[in-house]
């Protein structure tokens, strides 16, 4: 496989469990995005097991340790040097929901809606809310079991919300672990319908297992420019906090038509981001590069940050034309 790298950020990591000033055990998969003038950034914060957890549980031949998480908000003038919120932004603890993670920000319309995954008693649900301050959220909609990786575009299109969204589809398909990325639209971001099937997982070549959204899409003028992500199962062990990890996650790019993003333009038959650096292949699940936002600057630099090794949150840059230029390059 050959890589296309992306400029990593020479502050990675961004931010890391050491940046929070609450029980922290690891920070990734934040969504990130521009509001009001400032660069924000809600993080996915997990705590309550380390990596010393899991080894004495594995010595004691127990289950793995018990985790916790919860949402944490940052902010940064530059988007490179963050500033922790002293508390949690957004947590939902119930008795049939056990946590919320993975957020992902998009502004439409001067407001801020946040879509984001919880697990609950009877599976994994998405959901998504909107705020306009980060300290209050009205919970707009929450999805049956089992969906997650939620993203919303930017703006309404033809008068409606339209997301991203990957399934977990147990019994219709053959293939382990084969999950596809579906699209849907709403009128009011409460009732969604007209699910189609954007991409399916067989059709990403650096892919043999699930696929799905990864940051939110930019528009730029020849399409919705788009991030994945796609997992390689491998025959090896890779460096994890526990046994049997065999997962490498790579970000991908896609172009989609801005009049009707069902359609796929173009996209880049290989990552254009891979895990290379100690930070992306070591942590608690090595091999990991997961984009969960994506800014398009004035200048034409695109800022993609991600989670690494799911345990740190990162930065990698590259001029929107030359990401355009590697979706031309390469058709579906």
């Amino acid at each position: 496989m050959n890589k296309i790298s992306l400029k990593r950020c020479k502050s990675n990591p961004l931010l890391t469990s050491e940046d929070i000033p609450y029980p922290s055990n690891q920070v990734f998969n934040a969504g990130v995005t521009k509001f009001n003038s400032k660069y924000i950034m809600v993080f996915r914060n997990d705590y309550g097991r380390s990596q010393k957890d899991f080894l004495r549980c594995e010595v004691a031949g127990l289950g793995w340790p018990v985790t916790k998480t919860n949402l944490g908000l940052a902010f940064s003038d530059d988007g490179i040097n963050w500033s922790v919120d002293p508390e949690p932004c957004f947590s939902i603890e119930t008795d049939e929901i056990q946590r919320v993670y993975d957020p992902r920000l998009t502004v439409i319309d001067r407001r801020c809606y946040m879509c984001f995954a919880v697990d609950t008693k009877h599976g994994v649900r998405g959901g998504i809310a909107v705020t306009d301050d980060f300290d209050k959220f009205e919970i707009l909609h929450m999805t049956v079991p089992d969906n997650r990786n939620m993203v919303l575009f930017p703006e309404k299109i033809n008068g409606e919300f339209i997301r991203l969204e990957r399934p977990f589809p147990v019994y219709g398909r053959p293939e382990n672990e084969a999950f596809d990325i579906w699209l849907s639209s709403s009128l009011d971001c409460k009732y969604w319908g007209k699910h189609r099937l954007l991409l399916g997982a067989e059709d990403v070549s650096f892919s043999n297992c699930k696929i799905g959204p990864a940051a939110p899409p930019v528009k730029t003028e020849k399409g919705w420019l788009t991030t994945i992500h796609a997992v390689e199962k491998v025959d090896r062990e890779i460096y994890a906090w526990h046994r049997n990890w065999n997962k490498i996650y790579y970000g991908g790019i896609m172009l989609l038509d801005l009049n009707d993003p069902s359609k796929i333009i173009a996209m880049c038959n290989e990552p254009a981001l891979v895990p290379e650096l100690p930070y992306e292949k070591e942590g608690f699940r090595g091999e990991v590069v997961f984009p969960g936002g994506m800014i398009l600057e004035e200048s034409g630099e695109m800022k993609i940050y991600y989670g690494a090794a799911d345990t740190v949150e990162c930065l990698a840059t590259a001029h929107v034309d030359e990401l355009l230029k590697l979706c031309e390059n390469y058709k579906l």
